[in-house]
């Protein structure tokens, strides 16, 4: 009989292949966790998971006395209650190291997006309203030479500034846990303080991942900082951000417009008030999305898992505590 391994949401097929042989595999997408009769089923002999965004809880690892891994597709592990799983002798894996070049490149595209009024004037033309010469009314803002200001300043904010520096001669602002030495050398990015870097930059990209103490960092108050002509750009996670503070913010036109790839509620409802703004730019979550990156993430993520199941410490491991207890 094979061991059974679950697959949640959104895990190549191409990836999957590899199990093939030596496992059984359930894959479920779309589904609530909490309530489907199927997925509870599978959960009693699972040995692994692997998948994208599974809240894995005390309430689920009740559920699955025989689970060794779960393997997340996807550098973030903050649906993982890591305290629960090491309790119980669980590993958790994260895909780091693979996203970093395509996500920038979403990151900075939306920014670019947004500063250049892309989406805006894409319809402009579609709907026939373009007519002629263009008024001051369509003109957009300038991305050169102006200051961009990263909020986490880890591996993605790093390859942000690089495209900052090196394509568009910004001037680079920061504000991290701890200096990076190494961004300040190659992209002769300054550190600040968050309140110095809100005050002073064009562009505030919030690249921190989800923690206690980054949730809500921007609110009232860091909007009410920022320039008027300033644009804010999301690419962290959605509760990083109060977006009911946000949603103030561009109504009193407190800054000049926004760029937002996270959601606190994703898929984003489609009457939110922040879909009804033109000077905003929304894209799905796409950080990751492209072919070629999300089936290295996925081969990675079952790379783990095959390490986690045959005895072996996956090189990803994030809670390392747990494997003296296998």
């Amino acid at each position: 009989m094979k061991r059974k391994i679950i697959a949640y949401n959104f895990v190549l097929k191409e990836a999957l292949e590899q199990l093939d042989d030596r496992f059984e595999v359930d894959v479920f997408e779309g589904i609530n966790p909490k309530t489907n009769p199927a997925f509870l089923h599978a959960l009693k002999n699972a040995e692994g998971i692997v998948g994208l965004a599974l809240p894995v809880d005390a309430e689920l690892l009740e559920c699955a006395p025989n689970l060794k891994i779960v393997s997340n597709n996807s550098t973030g592990f903050n649906n993982l209650s890591l305290d629960e799983m090491t309790a119980r002798g669980v590993m958790g894996t994260n895909t780091p190291g693979v996203l970093e070049d395509t996500t920038a490149d979403a990151i900075f595209g939306i920014l670019l997006a947004s500063a250049r009024r892309i989406p805006e004037l894409d319809q402009f033309v579609k709907t026939g309203k373009w007519k002629g010469h263009l008024t001051t009314e369509q003109y957009a803002i300038d991305v050169h030479h102006k200051t961009l200001g990263i909020i986490g300043m880890g591996k993605i904010g790093s390859t942000i500034a690089k495209r900052a520096h090196f394509g568009f001669d910004m001037n680079i602002l920061y504000h991290n846990r701890t200096p990076n030495l190494e961004a300040e050398e190659k992209y002769n990015a300054k550190y600040c303080e968050l309140d110095t870097l809100l005050k002073e930059s064009d562009f505030v990209c919030l690249m921190t991942p989800l923690t206690p103490e980054t949730e809500n960092i921007i609110g009232n108050r860091e909007f009410k900082l920022m320039k008027n002509s300033c644009i804010f750009v999301n690419g962290s996670r959605g509760k990083t951000v109060d977006e009911e503070a946000l949603i103030e913010a561009l109504r009193k036109k407190e800054i000049y417009g926004a760029a937002i790839d996270v959601y606190r509620s994703e898929p984003i409802n489609r009457d939110h008030p922040l879909l009804q703004f033109p000077n905003v730019v929304t894209t799905p979550h796409i950080g990751s999305s492209t072919f070629e990156t999300e089936l290295k993430m996925a081969k990675l993520a079952v790379e783990n898992l095959l390490a986690g199941l045959t005895g072996k410490c996956p090189k990803n491991l994030v809670n390392p505590d747990v494997f003296k207890k296998n």
